[in-house]
């Protein structure tokens, strides 16, 4: 079974825009960003992706990605 990746500090490097402006204009703490930008959640809200892609003008496949080849670390 495959796995997505988060993709988010590529959009943000590519927006020019660091973890803390993110974290305010998002309005979700730079902890949880953080762990959205090194992949460590398991979910994410619909309201924080749509915040997320209105602040970096971008759409969720933008952020979001899936490896078919990618094994998850519960599956090792």
């Amino acid at each position: 079974m495959g796995k997505i990746i988060l993709r988010l500090d590529r959009v943000m490097a590519d927006r020019k825009m660091s973890l803390n402006e993110l974290s305010e204009k998002v309005g979700v703490s730079n902890v949880n960003l953080s762990k959205m930008k090194t992949g460590k959640i398991s979910a994410i809200r619909f309201s924080t992706l749509e915040a997320i892609c209105e602040v970096l003008q971008c759409q969720p496949g933008d952020i979001l990605e899936y490896d078919p080849n990618a094994v998850n670390e519960t599956e090792e």
